[in-house]
């Protein structure tokens, strides 16, 4: 049997909820909210539980979704929206083949000790997710669980779902992925050295590598970062660079008003809105002025953030 014994003592006799939360997106967020509220009630802490990795990139890796957040940011989102502790459960074959009944008396019973749980009318568990709400329900009364069931979100008649979010990121509508997330969609990578034509030209760029997460299409995008403590807008430059025949796929990020060296740190952008598409310009000259109303223009979309 799959042992649970990494579950640390402070988690255990909770309210919990059970769930990727890849994103950790305005649904999540919701039932996330009802989770608190019972906690409350039950008068004990939260406790969400997540996975890692995705369970698809075990049971079928060539049709892994890529991840919105990886798991730092995902646990301190999972915080920000009010949980005292995250578990994360880590996604083996084993843990993939066990029956619903299985799972919930060897880790929601025996492991979590969990007093109440909150979970979305669409959850399904168990091998070949086999069991939905109504056997939990079944199992939580007879484990004298608390369980309460949540709606669906949707927005303008389509759920909120990670799924719909990774397609809006995949087309670059970055505004409307941060409505459904809630939150602007972040970014993280090594700095690495580029070629210095950003540097050249007056725009200085952390280039970014090493991303776990979803990159977004080409663009160029509007950003903020923090850097010891000081906000920074940043232009995102995201794709291949025409002007200068450059066709690789990268992320360079040129953080306005910052003038120190970045080489080797990691660095997160918090991504807020898309500014325009990808073009070839005849020179530099006509690049730099089109990079010089880019940067006024994350400015401007950036300035409710900072």
């Amino acid at each position: 049997m799959l042992s649970f014994d990494f579950v640390p003592d402070s988690a255990r006799n909770g309210c919990i909820s059970i769930g990727n939360f890849d994103g950790v997106h305005r649904g999540h967020r919701i039932m996330l909210d009802s989770l608190v509220v019972l906690a409350r009630q039950v008068r004990t802490h939260t406790v969400a539980v997540t996975f890692h990795p995705h369970p698809v990139a075990v049971l079928r890796p060539d049709f892994a979704p890529p991840i919105l957040t990886d798991i730092p940011e995902r646990i301190r989102l999972l915080k920000q929206a009010g949980m005292d502790h995250v578990v994360v459960l880590p996604v083996t074959s084993e843990l993939m083949a066990m029956s619903a009944r299985q799972f919930f008396d060897s880790f929601v019973v025996n492991q979590l000790q969990a007093r109440g749980m909150t979970e979305g009318v669409n959850f399904r568990f168990g091998r070949n997710r086999l069991a939905g709400t109504s056997e939990l329900q079944q199992m939580c009364d007879a484990a004298d669980i608390r369980l309460q069931l949540t709606d669906i979100v949707t927005t303008e008649s389509f759920e909120i779902s990670s799924s719909r979010i990774r397609k809006l990121l995949v087309h670059g509508q970055i505004a409307e992925a941060c409505t459904l997330l809630g939150h602007p969609y972040t970014i993280s990578g090594v700095v690495s050295a580029g070629a210095g034509r950003g540097t050249g030209i007056g725009f200085p760029t952390a280039n970014l590598e090493r991303i776990p997460t979803l990159v977004p299409s080409a663009g160029v995008y509007a950003g903020l970062t923090t850097i010891n403590g000081t906000n920074y807008v940043v232009a995102v430059h995201i794709g291949p660079n025409p002007t200068f025949a450059d066709g690789r796929h990268k992320v360079e990020c040129h953080i306005d008003q910052f003038t120190g060296s970045l080489y080797g740190t990691e660095l997160s952008v918090q991504l807020i809105a898309e500014v325009r598409t990808l073009q070839s310009f005849a020179s530099p000259a006509e690049l730099v002025a089109q990079i010089e109303v880019d940067v006024q223009s994350c400015r401007r979309i950036v300035s409710p953030y900072l």
